[in-house]
């Protein structure tokens, strides 16, 4: 039975894979003349659309704004499917699945859901659920809790003399503080190879690399430490390391880059640091499921009349006018100009855009993820009770022959979005591991891997009532080491080239969660509204890489919910 081919659901216990379609209404260009100030996005994802959206409501800009996507649905890698089988609705994120409530991003986030009137359909995690203690690493041949908030001394000491993963952890940690610092020659390396240099190297192979499995799906030994983990990158440089930065500010305070304290100092202002039902917990979501917030930004969008969405439209080539003082944008659908250009898209797919060309962009590798959701029948299927597990590089072969970087226990993780009662989980296969692969599996292979994993990890042999398979290509730009260099070489190039008139935003830049996006997004469209009163038009969205970074010393009671 070709897995690919099939649409249905079943109730009778046989699995069926879940293949479904989003179309949006799609509107025409205008071909009215161009307004003196306009801007087209390109990319409707939730970068593109929180843009658009911040764009409409700053209050000094009154221009028109189209919104270009390729595709006929908008929302990105925000992608729910909610399926009804028979005995009720079981909903499967394709994407991401839950957002944090704690960082400088997610409070930007949070401000975007109050202005949005969302508060009402968050579905929170609250901090003592098992979802939230209860995270684990599979290691080396069994799951392993990770200590954490709450877990006595006994506890968490007992779990790092005894577990291998954990081997050599406290020595690492207690020697950090003596490790010379590294030579000022060197302007960036891998997150392997600083831990490995300031701790060891057992936690790079082991904790560190399953971590980046969950967030970046990509390899230790490539991704940068300076782009990845600034804060430790810095410490090192100004504290001899993280146990000597720890020294120096005691408990009461923490470090923060000086921008962020600026975001958090415009977003009280405003009052976007209200306390939120949800401060306290440690992860949400939404009743509909994380597309939610991408749906009702695309409604909000489409009540404006300066807004218009172009779905199933191909943009061909953005260059500047020869005027110097205009953008122009060929589509499939023809040829416009605009003031203003924000491009959303891939690194690597607005090199392929624009012209001139810019080579720092083109340069940003990334990977791709297959994510396979299963939902069974028994609701006591799992062994343990938790978010989930990641799979460390360090697991030999025959233990992971699919190459898996993780499972997310979708039941414990966020309760309250299905109408059943069973377990759904998540497998994500692929990342690094198969960057070299001369083909990737197909649907029918790769629900075939997945059940493969959770049988040899966890023991469950059972047959899933259903199955979802989804290839998310290109889904994760990595930050490899030298990315803050080429970055800022591409800040020069956009400035040189575009004349300050195109921005660029995303997750290609500078951070890959959906809060990250959410705030380039806002970022961007706001430095492009202030443009409107006449202020210095030299933004390209890659400014962070090229000012001098500056930290600063806060209270940690003083903004108690970052």
């Amino acid at each position: 039975m070709p897995i690919r081919s099939l649409s249905r659901c079943t109730c009778n216990g046989i699995p069926s894979i879940i293949k479904t379609q989003s179309f949006q209404s799609r509107r025409t260009l205008s071909t009215a003349p161009p307004d003196s100030n306009s801007v087209a996005i390109v990319g409707g994802g939730i970068t593109g659309l929180v843009a658009a959206y911040r764009l409409l409501k700053h209050p000094h800009w009154k221009g028109n704004i189209t919104l270009y996507e390729k595709s006929h649905r908008l929302g990105g890698w925000l992608n729910t499917k909610s399926v009804n089988i028979g005995d009720g609705t079981v909903v499967f994120e394709q994407g991401p699945r839950s957002l944090r409530t704690k960082g400088v991003s997610a409070q930007v986030t949070k401000y975007l859901i109050r202005t949005l009137d969302l508060k009402r359909e968050v579905l929170a995690t609250p901090k003592d659920a098992p979802g939230a203690r209860n995270r684990y690493v599979y290691g080396p041949d069994h799951l392993v809790r990770v200590p954490g908030p709450g877990d006595s001394l006994f506890s968490i000491f007992s779990v790092l003399l005894r577990e291998p993963l954990f081997k050599g952890s406290l020595h690492g940690v207690m020697g950090e503080y003596f490790r010379p610092r590294r030579s000022p020659e060197i302007e960036d390396e891998s997150v392997g190879s600083f831990i490995s240099r300031r701790f060891n190297s057992s936690m790079a192979d082991n904790l560190v690399s399953a971590f980046l499995h969950g967030i970046y799906a990509g390899d230790v030994y490539q991704l940068s430490i300076k782009s990845l983990f600034p804060q430790l990158w810095n410490a090192e440089a100004t504290a001899g390391g993280s146990v000597g930065l720890f020294l120096k500010l005691g408990s009461k305070y923490r470090l923060m880059r000086t921008t962020d304290v600026r975001t958090l100092q415009k977003l009280s202002e405003v009052g976007g640091l209200k306390s939120e039902r949800y401060d306290h917990a440690v992860q949400f979501t939404f009743r509909g499921g994380l597309r939610t917030l991408s749906r009702t930004l695309t409604d909000k969008l489409r009540m404006s009349e300066r807004v218009k969405i172009n779905t199933g439209t191909e943009i061909k080539r953005i260059s500047l006018h020869g005027s110097r003082e205009r953008m122009n944008v060929v589509s499939s659908v023809g040829s416009r100009s605009y003031s203003h250009v924000i491009s959303t898209l891939l690194g690597k797919a607005s090199a392929q855009v624009l012209r001139p060309t810019i080579p720092s962009l083109a340069t940003i590798p990334s990977v791709s993820v297959m994510v396979v959701n299963l939902y069974f029948d028994n609701p006591r299927l799992l062994p343990v009770r938790g978010f989930g597990y990641l799979i460390p590089r360090s697991i030999p072969l025959p233990q992971n022959p699919e190459r898996a970087l993780g499972v997310v226990f979708d039941s414990d993780a966020v309760s309250g979005l299905d109408t059943m009662s069973g377990t759904k989980v998540t497998v994500m296969l692929g990342g690094h591991w198969w960057d070299h692969w001369p083909k990737y599996p197909d649907e029918e292979e790769g629900a075939s891997m997945a059940r493969a994993v959770l049988q040899r990890h966890l023991g469950i042999k059972d047959e899933p009532r259903m199955i979802n398979v989804s290839l998310q290509q290109d889904a994760i730009p990595q930050y490899v080491v030298g990315h803050h260099a080429r970055m800022a070489n591409a800040h020069h190039e956009l400035l040189h080239h575009f004349q300050g008139r195109l921005c660029v935003a995303g997750n290609s830049y500078t951070g890959v969660s959906v809060h990250d996006c959410v705030s380039a997004g806002w970022d961007v469209a706001t430095s492009v509204g202030n443009s409107s009163l006449g202020n210095s038009v030299n933004q390209t969205g890659l400014e962070s890489f090229v000012r001098p970074e500056t930290w600063m010393a806060v209270r940690r009671d003083q903004w108690p919910q970052v």
